[in-house]
């Protein structure tokens, strides 16, 4: 079976009755996970974006605090759990603001935790890929923000 475009999908949805409309949601957020929490994200928390985002840092220092930091291997597996985790709530904003303030509390949760990034070399290369990542990202925003966000960059950098 092959799957519609977005288009096609649009164009449907806009003459589906709204008691259809629901009903046809609510299936789609039962059957993935992802779904039902991008459903919540739209309806309960969209509206307070910056609320958003301090519970989503909350989260990311929670798991930090949960990591087993004794074997290394473990701490590149939490970590690379931690970036999915924060890509699909960066999914759901989809702001370069909110992606920014995510990534950099990540880097500097990182830089702070007792992990030694240095001495290994693929946790230094997620490391350094997040902060090309957020450079990146930065480069895309308004000048202020940007000013703003590379202070705080160049904090992680050391430069």
């Amino acid at each position: 079976m092959k799957a519609a475009s977005i288009s096609d999908i649009k164009q449907e949805l806009s003459n589906v009755p709204p008691a259809k409309l629901l009903e046809l949601c609510l299936r789609l957020a039962k059957y993935k996970k992802d779904n039902k929490e991008l459903l919540n994200y739209l309806l309960f928390e969209a509206h307070d974006e910056q609320a958003y985002i301090i519970n989503i840092k909350n989260e990311v220092e929670e798991d930090f605090a949960a990591m087993n930091k004794s074997n290394v291997y473990f701490a590149k597996k939490s970590l690379r759990k931690i970036l999915r985790t924060l890509a699909k709530h960066i999914r759901y904003t989809a702001s370069k603001q909110a992606e920014v303030e995510l990534l950099l509390h990540f880097c500097s949760t990182l830089k702070n935790s007792s992990i030694p990034l240095q001495r290994n070399t693929v946790l230094n290369n997620l490391y350094q890929a997040q902060i090309k990542k957020v450079a990146k990202v930065i480069a895309t925003l308004h000048d202020d923000l940007q000013y703003d966000y590379l202070k705080d960059l160049d904090k992680l950098t050391g430069t």
